[in-house]
């Protein structure tokens, strides 16, 4: 995966943690938050389960197809809203594009997306492993792991676009992990209002975010909401929205 910097921080590796922080206000706050993440995760839980559910149904269900779709749309979604991201992957499937058009071709229906060029390449690129001269197919590809870190790590290094978070975001939506987490600016504030966090990170190398995502998966135990049910809550606290 390739590495970005971020401002150096003492002691963090450019991370400002919670940890040690014996400022009263920010733990007064942070319990204060808690309560208002149970609050929401009580009204719309019953939403998130049936989300989580529909993507399960898609690797007990879906063909190799139904999971490039999933992975062409978290490619879609970087520095882009994910509404956006989904209207421009179904223009690509009326048009039959998706597996069928060049770079060009699919760029040109991307123009709701930022970074449509780069994207459309990434699209191809993608095709071209999984359905090119692949000797095992998809799913048996994302099979091949003992863990589901051990998978998304796999598919933040050899998919082009794809980073720790899209890698995440891709194996949730298509309900085969629900323990990493999808560490994108909504979320990262969240735990800065959770009090996980003191700041939110410019960006994130891969060692950063592995390091965030400890820390994430430590307060959904500790806030006792599974990983991927916080992390919807936290998306809806956010966006008012659950999406995908």
């Amino acid at each position: 995966m390739k590495k970005t910097t971020l401002p150096p921080s003492e002691k963090t590796h450019g991370i400002r943690l919670s940890h040690g922080i014996n400022d009263r206000v920010m733990k007064d706050d942070g319990v204060h938050f808690d309560e208002e993440i149970r609050q929401t995760y009580a009204r719309i839980g019953w939403k998130i389960a049936e989300r989580l559910l529909s993507f399960r149904k898609i690797w007990e269900q879906g063909s190799d197809k139904d999971l490039f779709n999933e992975l062409a749309f978290c490619l879609l979604t970087p520095s882009s809203r994910a509404r956006s991201a989904s209207q421009a992957l179904e223009r690509l499937k009326q048009k039959d594009l998706l597996f069928n058009g060049s770079a060009e071709q699919i760029a040109e229906y991307l123009n709701i997306v930022r970074f449509r060029y780069r994207k459309s390449r990434f699209i191809v690129e993608a095709r071209n492993r999984f359905f090119g001269t692949a000797t095992a197919s998809m799913r048996e590809t994302l099979m091949g792991f003992e863990s589901g870190f051990e998978r998304r790590n796999w598919c933040a290094e050899n998919i082009s676009g794809m980073g720790y978070k899209e890698a995440s975001h891709f194996l949730r939506n298509i309900g085969l992990d629900e323990e990493t987490a999808i560490l994108d600016r909504h979320i990262l504030r969240k735990l800065c209002s959770a009090g996980v966090l003191c700041s939110v990170p410019e960006s994130l190398t891969g060692r950063q975010y592995v390091r965030i995502e400890k820390l994430f998966l430590d307060y959904s135990k500790r806030i006792g909401i599974p990983a991927a049910h916080l992390d919807f809550t936290l998306w809806f606290m956010a966006t008012g929205d659950v999406y995908k």
